[in-house]
């Protein structure tokens, strides 16, 4: 097996790959977060990028402007914009010479011991392989219950479990946990005293908000995994979170 310390698992919430244009997607941005896991992958990490942005992608190519409520409508978008969002990940990182690989996953995958192993299977084959991005995503078209990992911060962490990674970065559209007065709260080592803050509302494209982010992080910390919250739409905040420096909201263990 590959060596673990050097396997992060980042995760990019819809609110930074979505913009209100045709595609629905935030191109210039898609491309720098990329590019970021690409020089990772470079310098010798083992990346896993679990990504939001599926039903995001799907909802501009039908004209919708609002997150649909009802899970049929739901899943058609995702079920759509799916295969929009693996296109451009496998064009942007081809440009690195790397492959991505779709691992769509759901609540029952990860409760199924035997579902378990064979995803985790799947994974280190892939690491063996190299030069490959694993790219998960909820297989929100065909998921029965109502979506409930939270635009995929708690998968992430679930993820990070699955293949032993060391490090969880979820990326959002603010610059982590912040203080009522604005501030941002530099590392949680009590997930109580800080929970007040959170917000369970998502954005226009997401769902679950700053609490789900909040409690996923804190399960991956639990499990000996440290995590960190950050804001995507800072260049290079994903190259520090790994680097150790102080950004975001940072969960040690």
């Amino acid at each position: 097996m590959a060596d673990k310390r050097k396997r992060i698992v980042v995760k990019f919430g819809s609110g930074i790959l979505s913009k209100p244009t045709r595609d629905g997607l935030h191109m210039s941005q898609i491309r720098r977060l990329t590019t970021e896991v690409a020089e990772l992958t470079s310098s010798g990490y083992q990346c896993v990028l679990v990504s939001s942005g599926a039903v995001a992608a799907g909802m501009m190519q039908f004209g919708i402007h609002e997150r649909p409520t009802d899970l049929p409508s739901i899943q058609a978008c995702a079920a759509v914009g799916q295969s929009r969002l693996m296109r451009l990940y496998e064009t942007l990182f081809s440009r690195h010479d790397l492959r991505v690989a779709q691992l769509l996953l759901t609540h029952q995958d990860l409760d199924s011991r035997m579902r378990y192993e064979n995803a985790r299977n799947t994974l280190e084959r892939l690491f063996q392989f190299g030069g490959v991005i694993p790219v998960i995503n909820e297989n929100d078209s065909v998921a029965v219950e109502e979506l409930n990992f939270g635009d995929n911060d708690m998968l992430s962490a679930e993820v990070a479990m699955l293949c032993r990674a060391t490090l969880l970065v979820i990326l959002t559209s603010v610059d982590g946990l912040l203080a009522n007065d604005g501030t941002r709260i530099a590392e949680v080592n009590d997930i109580e005293s800080v929970r007040s803050l959170a917000t369970r509302e998502g954005g226009v494209y997401s769902r679950g908000g700053m609490i789900s982010k909040l409690e996923a992080a804190n399960f991956a910390r639990q499990a000996g995994i440290p995590a960190v919250i950050g804001s995507g739409l800072r260049a290079g905040v994903l190259l520090q979170a790994v680097n150790g420096e102080s950004v975001g909201t940072r969960f040690a263990v």
